[in-house]
């Protein structure tokens, strides 16, 4: 059976053809800046996307009535459990108008919802950034206005959990595991038994990242958000899209960064190793999480391909637990897996709840 899979970002819309869980179609439609421009947010993009999606479909000899099932990357949901999600009118409701956060990732359950009023096909999306198993006691910041929240790379952590268990002829639930999805942010998550029971906020804790600052002095952001020097969608704007390797060096291109590095630049060098220092930190400090009882230490994501920066993180954590590579972000791969699993009836099917 085919599996059509749909994962909008801010300026593209990647789809994916699978046959049963092997791919074999995938196109990323890019959106220039004057195509999106007349667009006040995301879900206003709605049918401009879509039309884009079914071109492209025509063009390579396929229609929507080809497809068994929709795999749709989950968008900013209320907090939920880890697993496989019904698209219904509720969730797409929420998406379009109550979301908290206007994000492209929003828009891919609200397209796949239009497939399937029109076409009957079935539609799902898993494990979305708001999957939330954290322990109680992980909730707590410090100040009871910012408690800690769990905003998470699932898809692909998720995934790659259960491939590295399938490898080792164990079950995910039997495991401890701390996975560090590696990309343009960095989740560090530590695994209990199948859950993700702590996180680093890819967004404001932990190491800093290509494009993210992660944890910084608190003081020190006080002084600087108070100086006059920024508005607050500026400083925003400094910590989550012009913080980390880019702020140092000008770039967030991970492997142009090591290049130079590898071409004698010694403040290239410096902060990738800093990084790297950051991220082996996290890591022993989700290890502590699991009372030092781990099976498998894991990298994933985009800078998983780096063999500097993997063999360096090994040399701090290697010897804690078993260390496993598992390069690229594999969410088309997830969201097929997911949408030809609950087709086949292999996985429970769950309803997301709005309060």
């Amino acid at each position: 059976m085919k599996i059509l899979t749909i994962n909008p970002g801010s300026t593209s819309t990647k789809i994916a053809i699978f046959e049963n869980e092997e791919e074999i179609f995938t196109e990323t439609i890019r959106h220039s800046v004057e195509e999106l421009k007349e667009f006040a947010n995301s879900i206003e993009q709605k049918d401009f996307r879509m039309n884009k999606i079914l071109e492209t479909l025509k063009e390579k000899g396929y229609e929507p009535k080809d497809f068994s099932a929709i795999g749709a990357r989950g968008g900013i949901l209320p907090p939920l459990e880890s697993g496989v999600y019904k698209i219904d009118d509720e969730m797409v409701d929420y998406l379009s108008n109550k979301t908290p956060v206007d994000h492209a990732s929003n828009l891919a359950a609200v397209l796949a919802y239009e497939l399937t009023k029109k076409y009957g096909i079935p539609s799902f999306i898993a494990d979305p950034v708001s999957v939330d198993e954290m322990d109680n006691v992980a909730r707590y910041s410090g100040i009871p206005e910012l408690p800690r929240l769990s905003l998470v790379h699932a898809l692909n952590i998720k995934m790659v959990s259960r491939k590295i268990a399938e490898k080792h002829g164990k079950k995910y639930e039997d495991l401890n595991m701390v996975v560090a999805h590696l990309g343009g942010g960095i989740s560090v998550t530590a695994h209990r038994k199948g859950r993700i029971v702590d996180v680093n906020g890819a967004n404001d804790e932990g190491p800093f990242s290509p494009e993210r600052t992660g944890e910084v002095p608190c003081g020190d952001l006080v002084r600087l958000a108070f100086s006059g020097k920024y508005s607050y969608d500026e400083l925003k704007k400094k910590l989550v899209k012009n913080g980390g390797v880019v702020a140092y060096l000008g770039t967030n291109n991970v492997k142009e960064a090591v290049e130079m590095m590898e071409k004698g630049d010694k403040k290239a060098k410096l902060v990738i190793d800093a990084m790297i220092y950051q991220i082996s930190k996290e890591i022993i400090g989700m290890m502590t999480v699991l009372k030092g009882k781990v099976d498998f230490t894991v990298i994933t994501g985009g800078m998983a391909y780096n063999s500097y920066i993997t063999s360096k993180i090994k040399e701090y954590v290697g010897k804690y637990a078993e260390f496993e590579v598992y390069p690229g972000e594999n969410e088309m791969q997830a969201l097929a897996i997911a949408a030809y699993k609950a087709i086949e009836g292999k996985v429970e099917i769950k309803k997301v709840k709005i309060n």
